[in-house]
């Protein structure tokens, strides 16, 4: 037998992993499926597990309540902008493109000040055309968003011609802002007006 409090500890207090129990309480995890189900102890998803795997330490944002009027500009700001100008069909992560710096930064902002994402773990796409030199593109964007050039995936050319609201709006293309968290992608879509 296994007792039913050391089971709750592990597995939902400390996110253990049925696996990691089995192997702390030397058996299998049979064992250790068959006395949780005993129990009533209800088993994570196998998303709700990939998630605790990939974020042992708790969730890597933290939402901040709207308390001033700062606040609130800011998030009907983050919203509308997620909602106009987001891709909202990845369910794993949040994503908005656009061409302007200065949409793109204050889209960031609202991650930042609001859900506390870190900045160094936001990642960028860059699509350009073919006629704009790449690293000076990419130099562009490095300068105008604050961020590294690591943060950036491959360039992703397309080439030239003379039709797409994109291709006249800049001159060193469309860049994709990706934060990879589903967890909070699910909170801000629910955030969203229906």
């Amino acid at each position: 037998m296994i007792d039913k409090q050391l089971l709750e500890k592990l597995y939902l207090e400390d996110k253990v992993s049925m696996l990691e129990i089995s192997k702390l309480l030397t058996c299998s995890p049979n064992k250790v499926a068959y006395w949780m189900g005993k129990h009533g102890i209800e088993r994570r998803t196998i998303s709700e597990a990939i998630y605790q795997q990939h974020n042992p330490h708790g969730d890597p944002f933290s939402i901040k309540p709207v308390r001033t009027q700062a606040d609130a500009i800011l998030y009907g700001m983050g919203i509308g902008l997620y909602w106009g100008e987001g891709t909202k069909s990845n369910q794993y992560s949040i994503r908005l493109g656009n061409t302007d710096p200065a949409l793109l930064n204050k889209f960031m902002e609202f991650l930042t000040t609001l859900f506390g994402v870190q900045k160094k773990d936001f990642h960028f796409g860059l699509q350009i055309f073919t006629d704009t030199d790449p690293e000076e593109a990419l130099a562009y964007w490095v300068e105008q968003l604050n961020v590294k050039p690591s943060q950036f995936y491959k360039i992703v050319v397309t080439i030239s011609g003379s039709l797409g609201t994109y291709r006249k709006k800049s001159a060193y293309g469309v860049v994709t802002v990706y934060y990879h968290n589903k967890k909070l992608r699910d909170i801000i879509v629910n955030l969203m007006p229906r």
